[in-house]
């Protein structure tokens, strides 16, 4: 029997998601509800479902960076509540989506689409390629949203940071640190928050607390244990680079 995974951080939308595909695809057995995305990459790697229907938006990891993170290892249907502009995005091939709310007949035609790849065997060899158009089309905000200045305080004194010289962002429970060359401030703002008014590729994540100016890494290393370090070129920190990111830096 094939088998699935439903990720989505509303109860309700994974029971009716549940329902529905039970009606569509019968065949199709539902081997883990998750509510949030770190759940959801735990169940591909550990179970290793043959097809995992991810919210776009979720907690800490989002169904984009879920579906990279899996590096193939099963098919992707998104569910979304983008508007009908932003599903061009979708058109792919290798990918399906469901737009909120679904309908069964739309989840018809998903199932039927899912098992014919599924019997045919093969998986997309670029899925990275794929998960980064899908990233830069759907997070990319307008010119008139995006972030130009940082302003951040430090003691009693507010700096203000061009967001080109920002090294990186590195965020604890209550705080965002914002870290330049010579310079550093705090903000109130998160890095889901601040991610929404930067263009695509301008900062990368590399952990779920951490992004990364890209221009401003010198080299990334591997230590004795496995774990990828960036170091930087103009600041003495090494940044940690998660699992969930890795794949970032996957040709070492």
């Amino acid at each position: 029997m094939p088998t699935a995974i439903i990720a989505d951080d509303e109860d309700l939308q994974r029971s009716d998601l549940r329902r529905m595909l039970q009606i569509v695809w019968p065949e199709l057995e539902i081997i883990a509800d998750c509510e949030d995305g770190g759940d959801a990459l735990d169940a591909i790697v550990r179970l290793q479902p043959d097809i995992a229907f991810l919210d776009i938006r979720m907690p800490e990891l989002s169904g984009l960076d879920v579906a990279r993170a899996s590096d193939g290892k099963c098919r992707i249907v998104f569910t979304t509540a983008y508007d009908n502009h932003a599903i061009e995005a979708f058109k792919l091939g290798a990918v399906d989506y469901l737009l909120k709310p679904i309908t069964e007949e739309r989840l018809r035609h998903c199932s039927l689409r899912m098992q014919e790849q599924t019997k045919a065997g093969a998986m997309p060899a670029d899925l990275l390629q794929i998960m980064s158009a899908l990233d830069q089309r759907l997070r990319e905000p307008a010119e008139s949203e995006r972030i130009r200045w940082i302003s951040a305080s430090s003691g009693n004194t507010i700096k203000l940071f061009p967001i080109e010289e920002v090294l990186f962002f590195e965020s604890d429970l209550r705080y965002t640190r914002v870290v330049s060359a010579s310079d550093e401030g705090h903000i109130r703002t998160s890095i889901k928050e601040l991610q929404k008014g930067l263009a695509p590729e301008q900062f990368w994540q590399i952990h779920r607390s951490i992004m990364v100016n890209p221009h401003a890494i010198a080299r990334a290393r591997r230590d004795e244990m496995g774990n990828i370090f960036v170091e930087l070129k103009n600041h003495s920190e090494q940044l940690k680079v998660s699992q969930t990111y890795a794949w970032r830096f996957k040709s070492m």
